[in-house]
């Protein structure tokens, strides 16, 4: 198979002319044209008067490399990689079962991969199973009852179930683990597009019944999955150098002897991060974000994006990136933009409120949202934890707790019309822009939950965006607060081996160990800890 890549064409082009493409660039005659398919489809929106629309094909001809060889020239035309996923090793008789915690798109696919490998992994969840879990989820945005173990952060699935199910990611892939992540995604239900569009996505609905048809395939190949399961000590053997992972501790106060433990925590397990900390456990801190939840009509956005091309059925909603490095040396940017979706209460401790975004697969709510949020470094932290590497907990604790009064105590969050935020006054009243976050948005003063560096930026960046994208600082938008788990606030620094740097047989990962951001970088990452815990059982056998 030969490769083609950056292959364009008009938006509205007549499906004949995709095969004259393949052959315009291959200068091949017609019969020598075995057949071709789209392994990525992606859209040039930047002039919206002339969309385009950008293939990646894999094509199927005889004689391939003297193909190949007339068109070496062309960096754009390469032999198909193999995308297929090569199993690392094999479980050895006698192993003891690996202990993965939290069930997320990380433990999903490192417990796959063990289960795969024949090691009958062990996967503790703190939560519950995704459908219970949704129940509290939803009478928690209904009602205001939270229920911390069982929330948007907490539960199967991890945080991306309520999230826009986005499945794309900027990371190094040289092993295609990503494709791996995704065809696993389509056989548990997904779409098969997500296969080939350039920006697949989910949404939750379909999420759910995907996350129940991996665990029943872990199962069937000797997994085991045990729901409310917190994990609230480790035991250790051995000192020093020599000091290794023994075990696990729970909270109902039995312990899970083995000598491997997968640590794939969400970046909110704070309370886990707390216990691993105190046991000694190497971490250091990280920089994340803070910001706000914006809100426009998602007509506004697909004018802007689209031009007269809004509505087109290949295009969908309209969604959009944006950056701006203010004159108080912030960077602002847009994060987890949901284009047709809803903004989420995210919270997960009594009394701290935090804001998410969430997209349905239609995409067909009012609203556009995304996260506008500054960079915060280690040197924000408060100074009295400020040696502490867990200082970024306390940040964001912090803000969060200034949002939950902002909004009123009761689980409200704080809106500000964005014409009241550029003028530096509280709004009264909020305008034609619905928030759609429940239970319910109360006019406020976001700089009251913002640090003033962070309002500062924000203020600075949305007429710069509005240049970007006409109405984005539009007097009714709304913006909700806070957002402040972007990212982990840490990193549980780990070496080549993807061993922690101070005991051995503790592999962290995903998310909550500062080693990814999505469900596409936290599910990759889970297979690259599976594969390193595998190995490590082949190096312990091997002579020396």
């Amino acid at each position: 198979m030969i490769r083609i890549h950056e292959l364009r064409l008009p938006l509205n082009h007549p499906e004949a002319a995709l095969r004259e493409a393949v052959l315009g660039r291959l200068r091949i005659a017609p019969d020598r044209l075995s057949g071709f398919s789209v392994f990525k489809r992606g859209v040039d929106a930047r002039k919206s008067s002339a969309i385009q629309l950008v293939y990646t094909i894999d094509a199927d001809v005889p004689n391939e490399a003297a193909v190949l060889k007339a068109l070496s020239r062309d960096n754009r035309i390469t032999p198909t990689p193999d995308t297929s996923y090569k199993q690392v090793a094999s479980a050895p008789p006698g192993a003891l079962r690996p202990v993965v915690v939290g069930m997320g798109p990380c433990g999903l696919f490192a417990g796959l991969i063990l289960a795969e490998m024949g090691f009958a992994p062990i996967i503790l969840e703190r939560g519950k199973i995704v459908r219970e879990r949704t129940v509290d989820t939803f009478r928690f945005w209904r009602q205001g009852v939270l229920d911390p173990a069982s929330n948007a952060q907490f539960g199967e699935g991890g945080a991306g179930t309520f999230s826009d199910g986005k499945l794309y990611s900027q990371i190094r892939d040289p092993n295609h683990l990503g494709r791996k992540v995704l065809t696993e995604f389509v056989e548990a239900g997904a779409p098969e597009e997500i296969l080939y569009v350039s920006k697949p996505h989910i949404g939750t609905f379909r999420l759910v019944s995907m996350v129940e048809s991996m665990r029943e395939k872990i199962t069937a190949l000797g997994g085991e999955i045990r729901f409310r399961q917190q994990v609230t000590d480790i035991l250790t053997a051995g000192e020093g150098p020599s000091r290794r992972i023994a075990g696990v501790g729970l909270a109902d106060g039995t312990t899970l002897s083995t000598d491997r433990v997968v640590m794939a925590l969400g970046h909110s397990a704070r309370d886990t991060f707390e216990m691993l900390h105190a046991r000694g456990v190497f971490f250091e801190p990280k920089p994340l974000s803070i910001g706000v939840r914006i809100e426009h009509p998602q007509s506004v956005i697909d004018a802007a994006r689209f031009g007269p091309h809004a509505g087109h059925r290949l295009l969908g909603a309209a969604d959009y990136k944006l950056a701006y490095h203010a004159s108080n040396n912030r960077s602002v940017y847009s994060f987890c933009m949901c284009p047709g979706g809803t903004v989420v209460a995210a919270a997960s401790e009594p009394g701290r409120l935090v804001t998410n975004g969430m997209s349905q697969y239609s995409r067909k709510e009012r609203n556009a949202n995304a996260g506008i949020v500054v960079g915060v470094d280690p040197s924000d932290f408060p100074e009295d934890v400020r040696e502490s590497p867990l200082a970024g907990i306390a940040f964001q604790r912090h803000w969060e707790e200034r949002a939950f009064i902002a909004g009123g105590s009761n689980w409200q969050a704080p809106g500000q019309r964005v014409e009241d935020f550029l003028a530096g006054r509280a709004s009264t009243h909020l305008g034609d822009v619905v928030p759609s976050y429940k239970p319910g948005v109360s006019p406020a003063d976001l700089r009251d939950c913002l640090p003033d560096f962070a309002a500062e930026a924000i203020r600075e960046a949305l007429p710069a965006f509005a240049r970007q994208i006409p109405g984005f600082a539009m007097n009714d938008a709304v913006m909700t607060g806070v957002e402040t788990r972007t990212s982990s606030p840490v990193r549980m620094t780990r070496g080549r081996n993807f061993e922690s740097l101070n005991l051995r047989g503790l592999y962290p990962a995903g998310e909550g160990a500062g080693y990814a951001g999505g469900i596409l970088s936290a599910a990759v990452d889970g297979i690259r800890v599976a594969e390193a815990v595998g190995l490590s059982y082949a190096e312990a056998l091997s002579p020396a």
